[in-house]
């Protein structure tokens, strides 16, 4: 069993392995970091898109949420299960199944990613706070959220961890009143009942939106569970990250169907206007907890950055002060982007999720099919650090091929504002394209990677030391 250490005050390692001996945390933490991220007004305007933009009524809006989530959540759960057996992030491990070139044609879309949702959940914070009467603007708002995310990315990974498990406290109560607020105590209007109608393409926009809520975790939910011993176990790991991830997420976005019902479009107003008297206190601890998520996509951004740097230079061991600066300049990035973007949220954030689901889908079918049916588990993590990308390569082709392949076959099948393919068309608007990416990838890359002879790795049960020591 790894011996349990004194958490750091600002963690050194960024993408580096991280030894048996540097082990700590049990399996109980990946349930508070994924409940208490959740938590939040994201979430929120997320659940009200089944009964604004999908215009279902709230019972079924219900069932579409939680179905996705239940459903996402798998995928996610599997990949937080791969933290404690290697030990480093979710982006290293990729250039176990696409090479050390090839893996950054994802980790470069995983960036984007991460700038986006950062980016929206600034967005989210500033008028969340705007609506309250503490005189701070829209702008103030996405300025102060951003920043203490930046500290807390700076802080590391333990702190992210203590900050998630006071928020799942904080962010559950806060929900719990909110909805008995709503419910109870401001009421629901006569209408509720009636509102929207029942459509296909409708529940299957919602089933999407919750399904991709959970695998748009997939590229970084092993990065929190890294540090986990590696006799935690792949069952313990899975199951509290599914309950954390899929509770924590099914909740707050039935708060959001409930606002979409009940007020319409105006999620951020509707949510202080249902919430009366106690609106003040609900909206901060969910700003304050789009600051614990903020941070966490930053963080992950962030690993994901260094990570592209160090496959050119692969010498180099960047530590605390490389992940400062790093996240520093995505900060600011993101600042201009939802600064840029605000106007116009909503539409932007449903053209942004789906966008992912395009291009993460066929990733997550690579990966899982990898790790858990061809290598079960066992990597050369020596050879993830090797400039010629040692045991995997440089460029995997037949992972490559079928991401690309993923990502094409998805095109039909697309439903949005901005393009609907021809079958999406012809089932009258229903979007089923990442049920086709999972259903084509999964099969072609097992059996064409069986087939491959490049791929011969040694299995692995231990961690390595890297050979060369942090700095900053």
């Amino acid at each position: 069993m790894a011996k349990a250490e004194t958490p750091q005050r600002i963690e050194d390692k960024t993408i580096q392995p991280i030894a048996l001996d540097q082990r700590h945390g049990k399996a109980r933490d990946l349930f508070t970091i994924w409940f208490g991220s959740n938590i939040m007004v994201l979430t929120v305007v997320t659940g009200a898109l089944a009964t604004t933009v999908y215009g279902l009524p709230f019972w079924l809006a219900a069932v579409g949420i939680v179905i996705g989530n239940l459903l996402g959540a798998v995928l996610m759960a599997l990949h937080s299960a791969q933290g404690p057996q290697l030990g480093v992030p979710q982006m290293v491990q990729t250039r176990g199944q696409f090479g050390s070139y090839g893996s950054l044609l994802v980790i470069g879309l995983v960036i984007f990613m991460y700038i986006g949702f950062f980016a929206s959940n600034l967005v989210l914070a500033g008028q969340s706070l705007a609506t309250l009467d503490i005189h701070i603007d829209v702008d103030g708002g996405i300025v102060l959220v951003g920043v203490v995310s930046v500290i807390a990315t700076i802080f590391g990974h333990d702190l992210i961890h203590s900050y998630t498990r006071v928020m799942t406290w904080l962010s559950g109560a806060a929900l719990l009143l909110a909805f008995v607020w709503v419910v109870f105590v401001h009421g629901l209007p006569q209408d509720f009942s009636s509102h929207g109608s029942a459509t296909v393409a409708g529940f299957l926009g919602t089933v999407t939106a919750g399904a991709l809520w959970q695998i748009a975790y997939a590229p970084y939910v092993s990065d929190y569970s890294r540090y986990m011993p590696a006799d935690t176990g792949s069952r313990p790991a899975f199951w509290a990250s599914y309950a954390g991830c899929s509770l924590g997420s099914i909740l707050p976005m039935l708060l959001g169907a409930v606002i979409g019902a009940a007020v319409g479009d105006d999620v951020i107003g509707g949510l202080t206007t249902l919430t009366g008297s106690v609106s003040t206190l609900v909206v901060v601890v969910f700003s304050v907890g789009i600051a614990a998520t903020n941070a966490m996509n930053l963080y992950c951004g962030v690993l994901s950055t260094i990570t592209v740097g160090q496959t050119f230079v692969p010498h180099w061991s960047p530590g605390r002060v490389a992940r400062a600066v790093t996240a520093t300049v995505m900060f600011l990035l993101s600042l201009v982007t939802a600064l840029a973007g605000k106007d116009n949220f909503l539409e932007h954030y449903e053209n942004f999720i789906l966008l992912l689901m395009y291009v993460l889908v066929p990733w997550t079918a690579v990966n899982l099919v990898d790790y858990y049916l061809l290598q079960h588990g066992k990597y050369d993590v020596d050879s993830f650090f090797r400039a010629d990308g040692g045991i995997y390569g440089r460029v995997n082709v037949v992972a490559v091929a079928c991401y690309l392949l993923g990502a094409a076959i998805q095109v039909p099948f697309v439903a949005t504002t901005m393009y609907t393919g021809p079958v999406a068309d012809a089932l009258g608007g229903v979007d089923i394209s990442w049920i086709v990416g999972l259903v084509v990838v999964s099969p072609a890359y097992y059996f064409l990677a069986r087939r491959s002879a490049r791929r011969t790795p040694a299995p692995v049960s231990a961690v390595p030391t890297p050979a060369v020591e942090t700095a900053g």
